[in-house]
């Protein structure tokens, strides 16, 4: 397995440092993602590919009397979320816990926020995983993605020959899959000079 494997599914020592280096990477990225949305402090939240757990503790920060929960289909990045908010677990903020886009394991209607930062590349089939999103969300809940790469970036195309299994998507093809998935409003944001988009969907 090459090392950039580790950007889909973190494994290993590999998938540990993998998981440290997103933290500081999507930094930047997940800060103007956050601008794009206001968040009710009470909230319950629930961050979907969660990596190294970076965005658990951004989500904390915004949310001081909600919750937050996080999700990862690698054992390693959720053994890493946990250790990183090993403080909010204790005190009951937070949980995180192993699972699939495509299977959420949460029951119907019970997040008020719903995260995917630079993860959507790697779902199998995006209606289906949009249809999970919104089944967990409340109604007026809202689904924040965001994507360092937009789909017209030619360069970013390079990813998808390293990593088996990813897609980059266009914002129209990411607004397709969640009317399909019964998004009601969407609207996109764009940051044309690092070929970043953000979309936030309402239920």
């Amino acid at each position: 397995m090459n090392f950039f494997e580790n950007t889909r599914k973190p494994q290993g020592f590999g998938g540990k440092l993998m998981t440290k280096m997103m933290n500081i990477g999507h930094a930047k990225l997940s800060q103007w993602g956050f601008s794009n949305i206001s968040v009710n402090p009470d909230a319950a939240v629930l961050d979907v590919g969660c990596g190294g757990g970076a965005n658990i503790v951004a989500w904390l920060g915004k949310c001081g009397n909600g919750h937050v929960a996080g999700m990862d289909y690698s054992e390693v990045s959720v053994a890493e979320s946990q250790k990183l908010n090993a403080a909010a677990i204790k005190q009951g903020k937070c949980c995180v816990v192993q699972g699939d886009a495509f299977a959420i394991p949460f029951p119907d209607a019970v997040f008020d926020y719903v995260s995917a930062f630079e993860t959507v590349y790697f779902w199998p089939g995006l209606e289906k995983c949009f249809f999970e999103v919104n089944r967990v969300l409340k109604n007026g809940g809202t689904f924040l993605i965001c994507n360092e790469s937009d789909g017209t970036n030619a360069a970013d195309e390079k990813w998808t020959k390293l990593i088996d299994g990813m897609k980059i998507y266009t914002s129209d093809q990411l607004i397709a899959a969640l009317k399909e998935a019964g998004f009601t409003e969407i609207k996109t944001y764009s940051n044309t000079k690092n070929h970043w988009i953000s979309i936030v969907a309402t239920k």
